[in-house]
């Protein structure tokens, strides 16, 4: 209502939002929308903001509905686990015990982790929720530590690359959007650099982002400053529009290919997901079923014999 109410008092969409406080808006938003109201791109602007944001929940909807079905199974699993180790195996145990026969080795494992796990289990679930918290407040609270986390995130083959072209590619639309916005290239980088939510990237762009300040290429900042292991593509491409003065388009082309290639990878990574961990949870299976079961085949030829 507050906003409603300045611009009828005829403020612009600009002041009016950078006034409210219900909403936290990036500044890269509010500096698009000062610039495209000042140079009548409102519309253009608008739309083009409102299909980045849809894409960005459009992604993350995608990805928690996949990984519904994945967690589901994983979560059953650890249960049927967890009941044959504990439950099944130890009524089974006592029967091994009765005859005094020599188990296998892989039964004798079996047993010792079902042993461990009956006399633990409190133990090693606080231990696992409190590793989990203290990993949440040092990624969260603490930068070196996450830029740590996040850098190694970025050396992993899989990991790496979905990273770098959600990253890059969403970078790449802002500062893409700002320039044809009418912002100038140096502010436009200092504001689409808050994109960045990998605490290794940010860092990277940070420093490249005041050496542009100071007159150099972003191309050129960040062959300068090294750290982060950007794509090849992306700075050869960024080096190409900068040197052609076509820029905001160059970067609009690898924000899009980017998000094409994350399209595909993440539908394949998916689709191999659910078979990997059905194998995964079935050789676990198969091994304490087998671990059982060979004690008492054993047994069964011995009476027979």
């Amino acid at each position: 209502n507050s906003v409603k109410t300045m611009i009828d008092e005829g403020k612009s969409l600009y002041h009016a939002l950078k006034s409210q406080k219900v909403y936290a808006l990036p500044d890269f938003y509010l500096q698009s929308l000062k610039v495209a109201g000042e140079g009548g791109k409102m519309v253009e602007v608008l739309t083009n903001m409102a299909n980045f944001f849809s894409a960005q929940n459009k992604v993350k909807k995608q990805v928690k509905g996949a990984m519904i079905y994945p967690a589901t199974i994983f979560f059953v699993a650890i249960g049927i686990i967890g009941f044959l180790l504990t439950v099944v195996v130890p009524q089974i145990t006592q029967i091994f015990e009765d005859t005094g026969q020599a188990l296998p080795k892989i039964t004798q494992i079996v047993l010792a982790v079902s042993d461990f796990l009956k006399a633990h289990y409190i133990a090693i679930l606080i231990g696992i929720l409190a590793i989990l918290v203290l990993f949440k407040l040092l990624y969260g609270k603490w930068m070196p530590f996450r830029r740590f986390v996040d850098k190694w995130l970025l050396v992993i083959p899989v990991t790496g690359n979905l990273i770098q072209n959600h990253e890059l590619g969403r970078f790449s639309y802002i500062l893409s959007l700002m320039l044809d916005s009418g912002v100038a290239y140096a502010p436009a980088v200092e504001l689409s650099k808050a994109t960045f939510s990998n605490a290794a990237l940010k860092e990277l762009f940070d420093k490249a982002s005041i050496k542009v300040q100071e007159g150099n290429k972003l191309s050129n900042a960040l062959h300068m400053i090294g750290g982060a292991k950007l794509k090849r593509n992306f700075t050869q491409s960024l080096a190409l529009g900068e040197e052609s003065s076509e820029v905001a388009e160059i970067l609009g082309n690898i924000s899009r290919l980017y998000a094409e290639e994350n399209d595909e990878r993440i539908k394949i990574l998916l689709s191999l997901l659910n078979p990997f961990m059905m194998l995964l949870i079935g050789g676990f299976v198969g091994i304490i079923i087998a671990a059982m079961m060979l004690p008492i085949m054993t047994m069964s030829q011995g009476l027979k014999g």
